[in-house]
């Protein structure tokens, strides 16, 4: 059994199972005595030439899950838990540390069978966690969380390859929304925004590019809003078909499932996917202002956690942190 999205799953694993950064530590000592984060941008190109690769349209949604892989990943290099940060390294992607606790602990014939019916039945086969703001609940893209805490981390994000002046003003209107739904629930929670802008608006449309980038800027500065935005300009020389446009999200019910299938096509396991055939992807970094660079977005997402709970929290977080 395959589909679209369990083949991109594939392709997903099999980049940051490989990647030559994947244990580095992203931070970085600065000479003044600070740090800064250092984002894995090769990983991020190879993740963007997934959907290219598989001429995935933005209805797939596979487009925006590359953003959702490596803003995961990042976390995970920082140090967080794997199996806090959702969408989790594994499947099932979107499930609660206890419960995976809990399973590890029992003898090895149920631990399978129970193993096999989350994955493939239970809610831990949502490809993304559903999450109760103040008015609605909201499918959050990224999300570090557990039953004692709660989300402590909470990140959306958003692709937009084509149809930018029609379509830009709302989706940063419904991101505004969406943040003061989540915040006014979750207040101490660490809430940020991750944009993925083509490349192909700068010349297209650059009027429009440089209002959207002006906007998302402001829109990391509201105290009620973002703590944090970031921003990212990829070109994919292969994109998908540039009339498609991205369903947009409607009311979710709580505990809504959709079923994730993470097998390879055809029989394929990820050893045999050879990383050489993604389309080589490039990022217009020059063209994203200092207050959305996703180094600065990562450090601070990653600084907020760390500062709104107890030193016993996130060991290893704060120990990479420490020996930048």
């Amino acid at each position: 059994m395959s589909s679209l999205r369990g083949n991109a799953w594939a392709w997903f694993d099999q980049i940051v199972a490989t990647s030559p950064l994947r244990a580095a530590n992203p931070w970085v000592r600065e000479d003044d005595g600070g740090v800064r984060f250092e984002p894995d941008y090769d990983t991020l190109r190879l993740l963007l030439g997934v959907p290219a690769l598989l001429q995935a349209t933005s209805q797939s949604g596979v487009p925006a899950l590359a953003l959702d892989v490596w803003v995961s990943y990042e976390l995970r290099r920082a140090g967080f838990d794997p199996d806090r940060v959702w969408p989790r390294p594994v499947a099932p992607r979107v499930l609660p540390r206890e419960v995976i606790d809990f399973v590890a602990a029992l003898p090895a014939r149920q631990r399978a069978e129970l193993t096999e019916r989350i994955s493939v039945r239970g809610t831990g086969g949502a490809p993304s966690a559903n999450i109760l703001g103040k008015n609605y609940v909201k499918q959050v893209d990224v999300v570090m969380s557990s039953w004692a805490t709660g989300p402590e981390l909470m990140i959306s994000t958003k692709r937009m390859d084509s149809s930018f002046g029609k379509n830009a003003a709302n989706r940063v209107e419904e991101s505004f929304g969406d943040a003061m739904n989540l915040r006014s629930r979750h207040p101490e929670a660490a809430v940020g925004f991750l944009y993925g802008l083509g490349a192909s608006a700068l010349d297209t449309e650059p009027e429009t590019a440089r209002w959207l980038i002006d906007l998302l800027g402001k829109l990391g500065r509201e105290s009620d809003a973002y703590d944090a935005v970031g921003l990212i300009i990829p070109h994919v020389p292969t994109a998908p078909d540039a009339t498609s446009e991205e369903d947009p999200a409607g009311p979710l019910e709580a505990g809504a499932t959709e079923g994730l299938v993470a097998n390879p096509a055809d029989g394929a396991t990820e050893d045999d996917l050879d990383l050489g055939l993604l389309p080589a992807v490039a990022l217009h970094r020059g063209a994203v202002p200092g207050e959305l660079d996703p180094g600065r977005f990562f450090a601070k997402m990653c600084t907020l956690v760390l500062d709104r709970t107890p030193i016993n929290f996130h060991r290893e977080a704060r120990a990479r942190r420490r020996s930048a």
